[in-house]
């Protein structure tokens, strides 16, 4: 038995559900998100500090 083509339009809810379904591929761990390495010229706000940092090796001796 030959399928009929319906269009899209007229299909059912569970139908268009099965078939975006099928339709629906995934990306297999790959991000597609481009990215752009930071400018290094730029200001950055957020900065690290050498007195926060633990390996520093900046140490206070109260004694």
């Amino acid at each position: 038995m030959d399928k009929k083509i319906i269009p899209y339009e007229k299909m059912s809810k569970k139908q268009k559900k099965e078939l975006d379904r099928r339709k629906r591929n995934t990306w297999n761990g790959f991000n597609p998100v481009t990215r752009k390495p930071e400018n290094p010229k730029a200001y950055k706000r957020r900065q690290t500090h050498e007195w926060d940092d633990p390996d520093s090796g900046v140490c206070f001796y109260l004694g």
